[in-house]
């Protein structure tokens, strides 16, 4: 399935026509009935409406998975919440990060963060 066609299968799941559809994502009908035919995709902020309004993944909805719910364990979702890359030595000691099978190092954690902060600054 492509994304105008799971697009079309949710709004059809939910009873919605295309009207009511595009007026809940702030677009309009012709954009949508594009979206759903395929001749066009949504952008980053339209995609996050769809799966926000249809409890769905974006991975589901550009069909990088067949499962719609995505669902993160405690572990997971409370790293991705929380996570503060200022204290390297915190941050390995509760999660086991790891690149290429390997687990990083305070000090590689501590050069992968130096990296971020510099591509940061040059953006």
């Amino acid at each position: 399935m492509n994304i105008g066609s799971r697009i079309a299968y949710l709004r059809d799941q939910r009873g919605l026509t295309q009207e009511e559809l595009s007026s809940s994502l702030g677009i309009s009908r012709a954009a949508l009935s594009h979206y759903e035919k395929n001749r066009r995709e949504p952008d980053t902020e339209t995609l996050t409406k769809l799966a926000d309004l249809f409890h769905v993944s974006i991975d589901y909805l550009v069909g990088r998975t067949q499962q719609p719910h995505m669902t993160l364990d405690d572990d997971v979702r409370q790293f991705a919440d929380q996570l503060e890359l200022s204290d390297a030595d915190r941050l390995l000691e509760k999660f086991a990060l790891t690149v290429d099978g390997r687990q990083l190092t305070p000090e590689e954690a501590k050069r992968f963060i130096a990296f971020i902060r510099a591509e940061r600054s040059m953006n």
